[in-house]
């Protein structure tokens, strides 16, 4: 399961600029084909990429500080929809998210997957935060393409100090900046990990901070200001909740890759054609 558009933003900043006979740039969707076809050549059969087709989502009636397309340079904004369809000429399912995101499509589709027994492993292929609450034991795992990094639940527990299942509780008590939400003040990464790790979630953790018995600085702030936020944190928690009850196909089967459509060749043909420009400033 791949996050597509992660995968677009990940490449159009590490890659040079390419612009094709029409003047328009491709950079950024031909080295996401590339990686995906290297993944398939690598041995996946299975595969699927999940974009956000639309940047916002229903989490911004929720919340008005959510993230935006606001500030997306124009070049990488437009390859969204051409990433779409040269994916899907190449014979790889997608899933365009409009109402909901890429990262509820990832979490259910692997939900999903996970109740095949004939799957032997999930691999969700994202660095996002949030991905990290489907991560099931070994077999449903997050792998981060640009360090290679593969977490399995005890590295989600290494890595954050909670279970998969703490893990929106955890996003909303320090905010996700990435996402647009700020947290409560004074939840540092250390002092959440430390309660959560104790009470599992928000509504079961005690007002009274002297019921406790964490090692977790200034815990009567911390509980003061979650005695009068509570209900804030219970948003940016709805905010972190992958909606995994999504419907993306009825059989694993439907995502097998079995090569490109006839069109293909002729998208093919527009990269190949497509003349390379200068670095990007910035590029990481």
């Amino acid at each position: 399961m791949v996050d597509g558009t992660y995968e677009l933003f990940r490449h159009y900043y590490a890659l040079p600029s390419a612009r094709d006979s029409d003047g328009h740039e491709v950079g950024a969707v031909r080295g996401v084909l590339a990686s995906v076809l290297g993944m398939i050549s690598g041995g996946a059969t299975h595969i699927a990429v999940a974009t956000d087709h639309v940047i916002e989502s229903f989490r911004n009636r929720l919340w008005p500080g959510y993230k935006t397309g606001e500030g997306i340079e124009p070049d990488l904004l437009a390859q969204f929809p051409l990433l779409e369809e040269t994916l899907t000429a190449a014979g790889v399912v997608v899933w365009p998210m409009v109402e909901f995101e890429a990262d509820d499509a990832l979490g259910a589709a692997a939900v999903a997957a996970d109740r095949d027994p004939r799957v032997d492993q999930v691999i969700i292929c994202t660095p996002d935060k949030d991905l990290a609450q489907c991560v099931r034991g070994t077999r449903i795992v997050q792998l981060n393409r640009r360090t290679r990094v593969t977490f399995d639940e005890a590295g989600v527990i290494q890595k954050f100090g909670v279970s998969p299942a703490s893990i929106p509780d955890y996003l909303a008590l320090v905010g996700d900046a990435s996402d647009g939400y700020p947290g409560l003040a004074g939840w540092g990464a250390k002092s959440t990990a430390a309660v959560l790790a104790k009470f599992g979630h928000i509504e079961s953790i005690p007002d009274d901070w002297r019921e406790w018995h964490v090692n977790a600085t200034n815990a009567s702030a911390l509980a003061y200001t979650l005695s009068r936020e509570r209900g804030q944190a219970l948003l940016f928690r709805t905010l972190a909740t992958l909606r995994t009850e999504i419907k993306l196909f009825e059989d694993v089967d439907q995502l097998r890759w079995d090569g490109p459509s006839p069109g293909f060749e002729a998208i093919a043909a527009r990269f190949d054609a497509a003349i390379a420009g200068k670095r990007r400033s910035g590029a990481r």
